[in-house]
C-alpha cells in the first residue's frame, strides 16, 4: 500500500545529468594534473623564497632571495670544476650503493631462505642495524683517511641494511602453495629460488634499492660534507667555510636536483623491471 501510492518522482534527462556523480562516482581528472600542480606548488615556494628576504622578513644575509641563487647556480653550472664534483658524487653513490646492494640481495637470499641461519643472525642484525652511519665517521677516517674509501664505507653500511632488510621481507612472504607445488614437481633449490622465490621477492627488492639509493645519496653527501672527500658536499663545506651564504644555498639546490634525478632513474628502473606485477600495472594505469 504505502509502496504504491509514492510513485516515482518524475525528473527531467537534464536534472538527472546534474544531480547524478561522474561515472564511477569520482571526478575526471584532467590530463598531466598532478604534474600542474606540482609546478604550481614549487613557482609559490620560490616567490615566497623570493618576497620574504626583500621584504625584511627575514634577513637576507642568512636567506638571499631565490633568484639571486639561482644566477649563482647559473654560474657553477658553467664551471668545470662543478661538474667534477657532480661526478665525485654520483661515482661514490653508484659504487658504493652497487657494492651494498649486491652483497644484501646474496646475504639476504642465502640467510632468508634458511630459517636456521635467519634466527641465528636475527640479533646481531637488530644489534648493528640501529648503528647510525655517522658514527663510523671517525673509524673511517682513521682506516681510509679522507680517501673515496671512507665514503664508501659510510654509504655501503647505510645502503645495506636498507636493502637487506627488505630482502628478508621479500624471501618470507613466498606464497607456501608456490612453494610446496615447486617441490612436488621436483624443482631442485636453485631452480626454486630462481622461478619461485626471485619473482616473488623482486618488489622487495625495488623498494629496498629505492630506500637505499635515497639513504646512500645523503651519506654521500654526508661525508663529502664532514670527512672532506671530492664531491658536492666537500664544496658546500668550503663555500660555508669562506662566508659564501648564497653558494651554499645554490650547491644545496643542485643535491636536491640530483635526488630527485635518482629517484626518478630508479622508479623508472623499478616500472621497466616490474612491468608484469599487478602493482606497477596499477600504478601505471592511474
Amino acid at each position: 500500500m504505502t509502496g504504491t501510492s509514492t510513485g516515482p518522482v518524475p525528473t527531467t534527462d537534464r536534472s538527472k545529468s546534474a544531480a547524478r556523480p561522474p561515472a564511477g562516482g569520482r571526478r575526471r581528472r584532467l590530463p598531466n594534473e598532478s604534474a600542474l600542480l606540482g609546478s604550481v606548488g614549487v613557482a609559490g615556494f620560490l616567490a615566497v623564497c623570493e618576497i620574504v628576504p626583500r621584504l625584511g622578513l627575514f634577513p637576507e644575509k642568512y636567506l638571499p632571495p631565490v633568484s639571486r641563487i639561482l644566477a649563482e647556480l647559473g654560474q657553477r653550472l658553467l664551471l668545470t670544476s662543478f661538474w667534477n664534483a657532480v661526478a665525485d658524487t654520483i661515482i661514490a653513490w653508484a659504487l658504493g650503493l652497487a657494492i651494498a646492494f649486491f652483497a644484501a640481495v646474496l646475504l639476504g637470499f642465502v640467510i632468508g631462505s634458511v630459517p636456521v641461519l635467519r634466527a641465528f643472525t636475527a640479533s646481531t642484525v637488530e644489534f648493528l642495524r640501529p648503528i647510525p652511519s655517522v658514527a663510523l665517521i671517525p673509524l673511517a677516517i682513521l682506516v681510509y683517511g679522507v680517501d673515496i674509501g671512507s665514503t664508501l664505507l659510510l654509504v655501503v653500511y647505510a645502503a645495506f641494511w636498507q636493502i637487506y632488510i627488505q630482502v628478508l621481507y621479500g624471501v618470507a612472504d613466498v606464497d607456501p602453495v608456490a612453494e610446496q607445488t615447486a617441490r612436488s614437481y621436483g624443482l631442485g633449490y636453485w631452480s626454486r629460488l630462481r622461478h619461485v622465490v626471485w619473482p616473488s621477492s623482486l618488489p622487495y627488492v625495488f623498494t629496498g634499492l629505492r630506500l637505499g639509493a635515497a639513504v646512500a645519496l645523503i651519506l654521500t653527501i654526508t661525508a663529502q660534507l664532514t670527512i672532506g672527500s671530492p664531491g658536492l658536499g666537500q664544496q658546500i663545506q668550503v663555500a660555508q667555510s669562506s662566508g659564501a651564504l648564497t653558494a651554499v644555498y645554490a650547491l644545496v639546490i643542485a643535491t636536491g636536483a640530483l635526488g630527485v634525478l635518482v629517484n626518478i632513474a630508479v622508479r623508472s628502473l623499478e616500472r621497466r623491471v616490474l612491468r608484469w606485477h599487478t602493482s606497477v600495472r596499477g600504478e601505471v594505469a592511474s
